[in-house]
């Protein structure tokens, strides 16, 4: 942690006042999620357990520095993996998101595999807006960015390159392009310094270990999931 926390500061420095976003990949480790142990998590170097936040730790430190935390596997469904792996992706995106609510980060979304269809567009679509489109101004509930795997000669066919262009449509509402990014949602502004924090450093972190409602592991109250629709209501086909 300590080390990420000084790449971080470091990079901060080197782009200071520039209109760029800083991000930190985290991958989604998705794999026995179900279990209590969360075995996976645990072998992968996040400490998310019964009594213990993994992430908001990870959140907290990202966001002295205005750096954006982008999660992986936002196209994955529970369905599409064994029983025996207890994976859990959605719900990993929907208590993830539960648990970053009380940070001041940013957060972006990153797909994981090669694939090119209406399955997969359209739950890319119910990740990122959660609670679908809102009629008269942004939506409530939505992530910052997106990253998109990947180029290549696949994507680029006829068929797949059509469809791709419907879905970064369905991203932007189907609103038409719009030229002045000082009306974008989240304008890129100048980068602004790393924060400084009176607490120990140390302190300050390891304070966001702590578990709070709502959350997954505080089984003495029922929480309420994160709001997702059942379907995007923006979908691809």
């Amino acid at each position: 942690m300590s080390h990420v926390d000084i790449v971080i500061d470091k990079a901060n420095i080197i782009f200071l006042g520039y209109k760029l976003k800083l991000a930190a990949k985290v991958s989604g480790i998705h794999w026995w999620y179900r279990d209590d142990s969360h075995a996976a998590e645990l072998t992968a170097g996040y400490y998310n357990v019964k009594d213990h936040d993994g992430y908001r730790t990870l959140a907290r430190m990202l966001s002295r520095h205005y750096c954006t935390l982008n999660f992986t596997c936002v196209e994955m469904e529970n369905s599409e993996h064994s029983k025996e792996a207890k994976s859990a992706p959605e719900q990993l995106f929907n208590r993830y998101l539960v648990m970053l609510g009380g940070e001041d980060i940013e957060v972006g979304y990153e797909s994981a595999l090669n694939r090119y269809d209406e399955k997969y567009y359209n739950q890319i679509l119910k990740i990122v807006r959660p609670n679908g489109v809102n009629r008269e101004g942004a939506p409530k509930l939505r992530i910052d960015a997106l990253t998109y795997l990947r180029l290549g000669d696949d994507l680029i066919e006829t068929n797949n390159f059509n469809l791709i262009k419907i879905f970064v449509k369905k991203m932007h509402a189907d609103l038409p392009y719009c030229f002045d990014p000082s009306k974008y949602f989240k304008p890129i502004i100048p980068l602004p310094i790393s924060k400084l924090i009176e607490l120990d450093w140390l302190d300050y972190v390891l304070a966001a270990t702590k578990v709070i409602a709502p959350s997954p592991f505080n089984r003495a109250k029922v929480i309420a999931p994160f709001p997702f629709y059942a379907e995007t209501d923006m979908p691809v086909g």
